[in-house]
């Protein structure tokens, strides 16, 4: 293992994102909101440490083994929720104790949304900006935005991408080198979030709430600089907006670089795992509407509408915005949404959740053992977009399956353990490992009542629903250690 070039990687990455403090210093010298001297401090910290890590090592150019790029994803992460935080313990505005501060930062980072504040329209525009920019860097994962830079400092990235990119087909690269790729993903990610940004002004934001909610929306977070979240604007015309760019952003972006390289919508009709998450978006929001107009929750047939068609498409693709209090509606309607993030986006997309296409290869492998106990002699093989799997793309799918419910299981014992009642552990620890966001009980409007040892635990949910499950879990393997 390459421990001084792993020390020197993690030294240009945190100097790297120390300059992600310097914007919200511009928006507070613009605004006149007193919390500058926080960010540049927080500036000066994380590139002296930056400096710290990378000087000592920064000759030491060998090439990275699969096994480093493992560890340098899960250090800077860690690394980087405790950096993350160092300007929301700072600022006089809010007081945050560590605690508060790590989760904020993770949640934002990790673009889970689960929030700690109140009184978000009273803070700071630097924060309130701050926390959104978090979420936009983490959207696409800041390490697949590296990968673009680093092969520029002598550090080769493939190893860093294959252990960070989400879904169970990590090898598939859209261009013959990884640099490329990772250009490309971000070509399309700026493209989104600036015309986001546009139409949420058009539709009547302010331009600083237009290019808070639009990184939030394109990194699917959840993030608001409002407590009301979309709610605020009550504005059928800017959830609608939202609902269009959540499900943009919740595709496969491999399909976004196809329909834009080949200039060819075909891409979008061919694909399996788009037409079943674009199903699985109807159904819910179809049930989730009509059953708010039949239980008399909204006066007419429309506001119904546009409630359940923004809270289905929110919730199912984890980005978790609100409209309305959605936990305090009648019947299933709370349990269905929160089940729903289980599945969430599509692979390769800023979306959490277990994902479309592995709950497609369950559900086409347990149906294939049907078929076998009618046919026990035939073959049947699994299939996506016409295309035979390979037995051990299917076997990682169950892998993930069974460690995700372990993991969920023993988090929300530990949840329970610490005091939290069923409903809310339960739905705590759904929302961060899903990185949805909002949850039921004493944590559906927010996360700041719960106590510090959940909130903890939950820290670690959210990173690992970020990194896809496996990604911790494979430093901490015995095997992983051995020669």
């Amino acid at each position: 293992m390459q421990l001084m070039t792993i020390q020197r990687i993690l030294g240009i990455l945190l100097s790297l994102f120390s300059i992600t403090m310097l914007p919200p210093v511009l928006v507070s010298w613009w605004f006149n909101d007193g919390a500058a001297t926080a960010f540049l401090t927080a500036f000066v910290i994380l590139v002296s440490t930056g400096l710290l890590l990378w000087l000592p090592a920064r000759k030491h150019h060998k090439e990275l083994k699969i096994r480093d790029g493992f560890i340098v994803v899960v250090m800077f992460w860690i690394a980087l929720g405790f950096s993350g935080a160092l300007p929301f313990y700072l600022t006089e505005s809010p007081e945050m104790s560590i605690t508060d501060a790590v989760f904020e930062s993770m949640s934002g980072l990790t673009t889970t949304g689960a929030t700690v504040l109140v009184g978000l329209d009273t803070l700071p525009e630097a924060v309130l900006f701050y926390r959104q920019f978090l979420q936009w860097l983490g959207g696409m994962g800041i390490v697949v935005l590296a990968v673009a830079i680093l092969p520029l400092l002598g550090v080769g990235g493939m190893q860093l991408y294959r252990a960070e990119t989400p879904g169970p087909m990590k090898d598939a690269k859209l261009t013959p080198r990884i640099t490329e790729t990772a250009k490309a993903l971000w070509y399309i990610y700026l493209s989104l979030t600036i015309a986001c940004t546009i139409a949420y002004y058009w539709a009547g934001m302010s331009w600083f709430d237009a290019i808070g909610h639009s990184f939030s929306t394109v990194a699917i977070g959840g993030f608001s600089t409002h407590d009301a979240s979309m709610g605020f604007f009550n504005s059928a015309t800017i959830e609608m907006i939202a609902v269009a760019f959540m499900l943009v952003s919740a595709m496969n972006f491999s399909l976004h670089f196809l329909a834009w390289r080949h200039r060819s919508l075909m891409h979008y009709l061919r694909d399996s795992e788009l037409k079943v998450f674009l199903s699985i978006m109807f159904v819910i929001s179809l049930v989730t509407a009509s059953y708010l107009f039949f239980t008399g929750t909204f006066d007419d047939g429309w506001t119904a509408a546009h409630h359940g068609i923004f809270q289905a498409v929110s919730i199912g693709t984890t980005a978790g915005f609100t409209t309305t209090d959605y936990y305090l509606w009648p019947g299933f309607l709370p349990i269905l949404l929160l089940m729903s993030s289980y599945i969430g986006g599509c692979a390769f997309s800023t979306g959490g959740g277990i994902k479309v296409i592995r709950v497609m290869l369950l559900f086409k492998q347990g149906y294939r053992e049907v078929l076998r106990l009618i046919h026990p002699n035939a073959v049947f093989a699994i299939k996506v977009n016409g295309k035979a799997l390979p037995p051990k793309v299917v076997g990682a799918v169950w892998g993930f399956f069974a460690l995700y419910v372990f993991c969920f299981s023993i988090m929300h014992l530990l949840l329970m353990a610490t005091g939290l009642d069923v409903v809310t552990s339960f739905s705590a620890v759904t929302a961060c490992l899903n990185n949805l966001g909002p949850g039921l009980g004493d944590v559906g409007a927010n996360f700041g009542q719960i106590n510090a040892p959940s909130k903890w635990i939950l820290c670690v949910a959210m990173l690992l629903g970020r990194l896809e499950i496996f990604t911790l879990l494979v430093v901490l393997t015995p095997a992983f250690w051995r020669r």
